[in-house]
């Protein structure tokens, strides 16, 4: 026997426009990185302008402009006047989609277009299993993480983060020993050095390409008191230990997240301060599903921070492992009590901060 299914058409209709929204949605991400990429946005901020006089300043061909200005108009990204032909980037937008500041969000896109790259890899994993490690990534990913995170580093780390830690900007001033673990390029790193040379630091990757750069931009910059180290984090163990270990974002890629924890617990002084900076959701679908970012979230998790995990065998945390894991795994290594901060500039993530018992 066959049994029909009734479906309501009216139904089929309104999810097959949704759908198509999100393919157009996902068409403006990467005009957004194409304006990004080219000094476009940059260029339109500067004042109306007709194509012509676009493609101009930003030393570009007119028709590729014309055409990606013709998909940001219809985007609402960019007004239009037919009658004189000139296109005006609001500045209001031009606040979201200019600047070295955190609120530049065209950087944002990056990551959508970056991991588009791997999706066939991606797929092939779902049929076969395991994933695509980390080195199939690099460098390209080293530049997106540097470009997304630098001006946020830059406008927040030093003024609005760790403030949120009572007492810790006094005690960096007066000089303490200091960690960031998966730090990358190590912008954040070399940005606390600067502002705090009483203190000394040490930036820990697996990425020696990423390291390289963080030594470039502290020697360019004169620092003698931060230094980069190739450290796999969940055998981190120093000979001298930290009075403050940061990781920002680093916590979920990991192959083994809960030996990385344990080893941040046992590479502190008694007393010493973590601070662990993560994607800000919860460990349960359902109470996801009304983040706007979630799609997003859990897209990510998929194309990179899953699989990143799974192709070494790791846990698979994935990027949406959610605040109630997070203080599981922490409670776990031993650490005392935890509290979340919403992350200043940053609606993506949230800061925890604990510390290791005394003795």
């Amino acid at each position: 026997m066959t049994t029909t299914r009734s479906v309501d058409e009216q139904l089929v209709e309104k999810f097959a426009g949704e759908l198509i929204s999100h393919y157009t949605s996902g068409m403006v991400t990467m005009m957004v990185d194409v304006g990004h990429r080219s000094g476009l946005f940059e260029a339109a901020a500067e004042g109306p302008a007709t194509s012509e006089e676009l493609a101009a300043r930003a030393g570009l061909h007119e028709r590729y402009v014309r055409e990606w200005l013709g998909s940001l108009v219809s985007a609402g990204i960019f007004l239009y006047s037919p009658r004189t032909g000139v296109y005006t980037l609001p500045a209001e937008h031009a606040e979201c989609l200019t600047g070295p500041g955190a609120g530049n969000l065209a950087t944002v896109a990056q990551i959508n277009t970056h991991l588009g790259n791997h999706l066939h890899q991606v797929a092939t994993a779902f049929r076969e299993g395991g994933g695509v490690p980390y080195s199939e990534f690099r460098p390209e990913f080293t530049d997106v993480m540097d470009s997304l995170s630098r001006g946020t580093y830059d406008e927040l780390l030093v003024d609005a983060w760790l403030p949120l830690v009572p007492g810790l900007p006094e005690r960096l001033t007066e000089g303490i020993r200091v960690a960031d673990v998966g730090c990358g390029t190590g912008h954040a790193v070399v940005t606390m050095a600067a502002a705090f040379p009483a203190s000394t630091f040490v930036g820990y990757d697996i990425a020696e390409d990423a390291l390289d750069r963080g030594r470039a931009e502290a020697a360019e910059l004169g620092l003698t008191n931060v230094e980069f180290e190739a450290q796999d984090a969940a055998t981190l163990a120093p000979e001298t230990p930290f009075d403050l270990i940061t990781t920002i974002d680093a916590i979920h890629d990991q192959v083994d997240p809960a030996g990385a924890v344990r080893s941040i617990f046992g590479a502190l002084v008694p007393g010493g301060t973590y601070v662990m900076v993560e994607p800000a959701a919860s460990s349960n679908l359902e109470d996801n599903l009304s983040n706007p970012f979630a799609p997003w979230i859990y897209g990510v998790s998929t194309l990179h921070c899953l699989t990143v995990s799974l192709a070494h065998g790791g846990a698979g945390l994935g990027t949406a492992w959610g605040e109630q894991r997070a203080r599981e795994m922490l409670a776990d290594a031993g650490f005392a009590r935890v509290t979340a901060h919403e992350t200043p500039g940053d609606p993506l993530d949230t800061m925890f901060v604990t510390t290791k018992p005394e003795e």
